[in-house]
């Protein structure tokens, strides 16, 4: 008899400790296209021009330029998904949304994403930097002075779905 409180007890625990290590998605936006391989956020269009990697357009200096650019999701602000951190290699890039029209949902990383925007080089001040460092669910005491980054205001977001698994 005394097995079974401990046995309820240990689910109970299990149970806890399972759903705690979900992440809750936040998904503040409504895609304005939907098809079985994508989601498009933003202003809706019917052609653009062939994407490019993020690695080709940072590296044939782009910068204060419309872009498209296909590339993947590195991280994802974890708040409400009002940016995310596309990188390939050393080449990282913070995309945020035309006059904060819309988001992307919370769960978007490791996604691929086809990007069509204005880009240029900012330069953030410190509070800044950890402000967006918090935003994304990371440590921000080791950020110290004015960071740089890419960024690109992104007018449309178009987000491909999670390849079925066989």
């Amino acid at each position: 008899m005394k097995k079974i409180p401990v046995l309820v007890a240990l689910i109970f625990f299990g149970v806890h400790l399972s759903a705690q290590d979900k992440k809750e998605v936040i998904k503040l936006s409504e895609p304005i296209v939907v098809t079985e391989t994508y989601e498009l956020y933003g202003d809706k269009i019917d052609t653009y021009e062939t994407p490019r990697t993020l690695n080709e357009t940072l590296s044939s200096d782009n910068e204060n330029s419309s872009v498209v650019i296909k590339t993947s999701i590195k991280e994802v602000c974890e708040k409400k998904g009002c940016f995310f951190i596309a990188q390939e290699g050393d080449n990282a890039v913070r995309i945020t949304f035309k006059d904060y029209g819309f988001f992307i949902p919370t769960d978007s990383q490791g996604k691929e994403v086809t990007i069509i925007g204005e880009l240029t080089k900012k330069t953030l001040s410190e509070e800044q930097a950890k402000h967006y460092a918090e935003d994304a669910g990371k440590n921000s005491e080791n950020i110290k002075g004015e960071q740089e980054e890419y960024s690109i205001v992104a007018s449309t977001i178009i987000l491909y779905k999670e390849k079925p698994k066989n």
